[in-house]
């Protein structure tokens, strides 16, 4: 193997190491997402924790947010939040989440 071939086998993995981070990230984010969610519509519990659940499955009907920003908004519309209000926390629990995967939580 040439120096050139090992350099782009540790570009491939670093991108496959940060995709992998990135993936693990947003679903726990959704999964804050849910809870914050939850608390709002006044559950606890094994109930709010099955609507997390809810929250990140959501995720998976399309690429990117707007699949979870539209479930959690179908849900918190009728408590008065805000498409901005929801997008605001999803960014605050990105940064929660990062710190979270990273320390092995």
């Amino acid at each position: 193997m040439t120096t050139f071939d090992k350099r782009e086998d540790a570009f491939e993995k670093q991108f496959a190491h940060d995709e992998e981070l990135k993936f693990k990230a947003e679903a726990r984010r959704n999964k804050l997402l849910g809870l914050w969610a939850a608390e709002k519509l006044g559950k606890a519990g094994a109930d709010a924790d099955a609507y997390a659940k809810e929250v990140v499955a959501s995720d998976f009907e399309e690429a990117g947010d707007a699949d979870v920003v539209r479930k959690v908004l179908g849900d918190l519309s009728a408590k008065g939040v805000t498409e901005a209000e929801i997008r605001a926390k999803m960014s605050e629990l990105l940064a929660t989440a990062v710190a979270q995967v990273k320390a092995g939580q």
